[in-house]
């Protein structure tokens, strides 16, 4: 799913009005209709209180709208208008006077803090104050009723975004923020839904139809696309009948230490689990036998080195090569890697210390071969891109650091976000259970695995990254938050694949005879 940009809101606002012959109004008043449709399917006519608060340009609007429905259909609503400037929308004046056709009560104006109104913790807010265009801090006063929302604890409903929140800025007060229990968004959600310092202003959020212009919707690109099961079916390869493991790739896991072997046992076991035909393991001699003992499927060469990794050399041709799960940054291993990199012609996908390694002595960047996965975490992350001052200005990092080196970037988190020729890949599976040791090495030997098969380095990215969260949100049913371990991950990856051709069960067929019996 694409998510587009505020620009791209406005541009397909002003297409969609143009190519279907239809007013801004007529536009809005689809989007009314449709948060109406959502919350009638959901309340069914309930008689809870619902305290709708507008704000005077076109989000407003569409509160309005909304109101008028909720009237006309019998609910309890009362409408606020959030006075905060002199400047109202035509299309909001439009829906101001046409809400006072509908109901004796008009709506109520807001303008300082001696004017908020009661509100119980079982009454419904709809906040519909401020949309995507603000730009500006609000006023106290505002930020004061925000707060009143918070105090009541009553279920709130924001419209397209939380009110005080920008599609493209860090809020600099979160209390001039409103904190919503859900969003209904227009036609795709904002990217402020999944970064870490934002994401916690709505709890849950649902997208709404309002009729955009297909032909701007298939058409236009955007920086950030959401990914779900429907975005990696395209990308998923085949197999034939006839397929045999040499066709699989054989991927090389080089890593591990003294006490740190099962990393390189995890990745090991990922990489073969997700499809690879032939998974070897490059560890120092300590790991040699806990890796043919615990994972005998692969095959194993050891370093001289009894404790780690201070001379890479093998005779195997890999396909792909994923480098530095539990590997230490030992001063032999270092100098190992940087031997390593200058021979190597072999795709790369680095994580752990091979990173920090790289952070240590950014001019080893300069001999990664092109599109190099790299998989850091957010410390690792740091270390290799600098610091930043908030999500966004991490995000324009990470994108310059991909264009610079010409690597794939892997921010590993609750949304993991791939990063590739300034293009952002936002993942949709995945939990908390999965904030556990080995995790990351599992995803290693994930896209690993499935370079090794033919998938192209992006590809297997976006892809690994959806199979590591999917295989944890089927793990966590059984195991739940706490107990969930890597190796459940990789349990569980036959059922990811699987549940991408699942079809949703059917709704059985209603029989009036069943009824008569």
């Amino acid at each position: 799913m694409k998510l587009f940009s505020k620009e791209q809101m406005y541009e397909g606002d002003r297409l969609t009005v143009e190519r279907q012959n239809i007013s801004s109004v007529d536009l809005m008043e689809r989007a009314g209709e449709q948060v109406f449709n959502w919350m009638h399917l959901r309340l069914q006519g309930a008689p809870v209180p619902i305290h709708i608060f507008c704000g005077i340009g076109n989000n407003g609007g569409d509160g309005l709208v909304l109101a008028r429905y909720l009237i006309l259909d019998g609910y309890n609503v009362t409408v606020y208008i959030v006075n905060c400037s002199n400047k109202r929308s035509k299309d909001f004046l439009v829906n101001y006077e046409r809400i006072k056709g509908v109901s004796k009560k008009w709506p109520t104006l807001l303008s300082c803090k001696e004017d908020f109104p009661e509100i119980n913790k079982n009454d419904i807010i709809v906040d519909a104050i401020f949309g995507i265009g603000l730009n500006r801090p609000v006023d106290a006063w505002i930020k004061a009723l925000f707060v009143h929302f918070k105090k009541s604890t009553a279920f709130t409903l924001s419209i397209d975004i939380p009110s005080g929140l920008s599609t493209d800025t860090i809020p600099h007060d979160e209390e001039g923020v409103v904190l919503a229990d859900f969003t209904l968004t227009f036609v795709t959600p904002k990217l402020v839904f999944f970064l870490p310092q934002t994401a916690k202003f709505t709890k849950q959020w649902d997208v709404l139809d309002i009729g955009f212009d297909a032909e701007y919707v298939q058409n236009t690109t955007t920086e950030a696309s959401l990914i779900g099961k429907h975005e990696i079916l395209p990308r998923y390869l085949p197999r034939n009948k006839f397929a045999h493991k040499g066709e699989f790739g054989h991927s090389l896991i080089i890593g591990g230490s003294y006490g740190k072997i099962g990393a390189v046992t995890l990745a090991s076991k990922a990489a073969l689990s997700v499809g690879a035909g032939l998974v070897t393991a490059y560890v120092p001699k300590c790991g040699y036998i806990p890796i043919q003992t615990a994972f005998p499927e692969a095959m194993v060469i050891t370093d001289a080195d009894e404790e780690k990794i201070s001379h890479i050399s093998f005779e195997i041709i890999p396909t792909v090569i994923g480098f530095g799960v539990g590997m230490g940054t030992h001063l032999k291993t270092t100098t190992a890697f940087e031997a390593f990199l200058k021979h190597n012609k072999v795709p790369l996908v680095i994580d752990a210390d091979g990173i920090n390694m790289l952070s240590k002595n950014t001019a080893l960047l300069k001999l990664l071969p092109k599109l190099t996965v790299l998989t850091p975490h957010p410390k690792e992350l740091e270390r290799l891109i600098g610091r930043w001052e908030n999500d966004f200005d991490k995000l324009e990092k990470a994108k310059n650091f991909s264009r610079k080196h010409q690597c794939i970037l892997v921010i590993k988190g609750a949304n993991t976000i791939t990063v590739f020729d300034g293009k952002l890949y936002i993942n949709t599976t995945g939990n908390p259970g999965m904030a556990t040791a080995g995790s990351g090495d599992v995803l290693t030997g994930l896209i690993t695995g499935l370079i090794s098969q033919g998938y192209e380095p992006l590809d297997a990215a976006v892809f690994g990254v959806y199979l590591h969260g999917k295989s944890g949100d089927m793990a966590l049913e059984a195991y739940g938050y706490h107990s969930l371990l890597a190796t459940h991950i990789i349990d569980y990856l036959g059922d990811a694949f699987k549940d991408l051709f699942s079809q949703p069960e059917p709704i059985p067929a209603h029989n009036a005879e069943d009824e008569k019996q």
